[in-house]
């Protein structure tokens, strides 16, 4: 009995040392302010707002606005028309109407001007958010990786006719 509560001591005081060591490594780490004022007439969505619109998702129509590198750097939702900011204008056509839009880039200041946009042309958007934000606030995002590139077969020399 006496080696059983040695070992639980001993159990105890490792394990407060280990978390005591994890804790100094661990810096906590600073709230995101965000330097640009929102000037935007978009709504920029919170994650509580987010989730519960996903609650409906068959009425949402998610379009990111980002990079494709930064969405495989950062993450995303998991899914989503990716439609950069540049060519909102010419794939118009693609986007449904009857559906609201919540647009999606890093900080949301790119899906806000996104948003605007969609707005002065008739669509319903919900708000914009950024991933990060969304990250920050607890939520989860999807890591997509980047595929391969595909490395041409190499040109096999054709034997000449005699």
């Amino acid at each position: 009995m006496k080696n059983l509560k040695r070992l639980f001591a001993f159990a105890v005081l490792v394990l407060n040392a280990s978390m005591a060591f994890s804790a100094e490594g661990d810096a906590p780490k600073e709230k995101y302010v965000d330097p640009k004022p929102w000037t935007h007439k978009t709504e920029r969505l919170t994650r509580p707002q987010l989730d519960k619109l996903l609650g409906h998702p068959e009425k949402l129509l998610f379009i990111d606005v980002r990079r494709p590198d930064e969405i495989s750097k950062v993450g995303g939702f998991p899914i989503y028309l990716s439609i950069q900011t540049k060519d909102l204008e010419e794939s118009l056509a693609y986007i449904p109407k009857g559906r609201q839009i919540v647009t999606i880039s890093v900080r949301a200041h790119r899906a806000g001007d996104a948003g605007d946009f969609l707005i002065s042309k008739g669509y319903k958007v919900a708000g914009a958010v950024g991933v990060k934000d969304y990250e920050d606030q607890g939520g989860s995002l999807n890591h997509v990786a980047i595929p391969a590139p595909k490395v041409a077969a190499a040109e096999t020399p054709v034997a000449e006719k005699k």
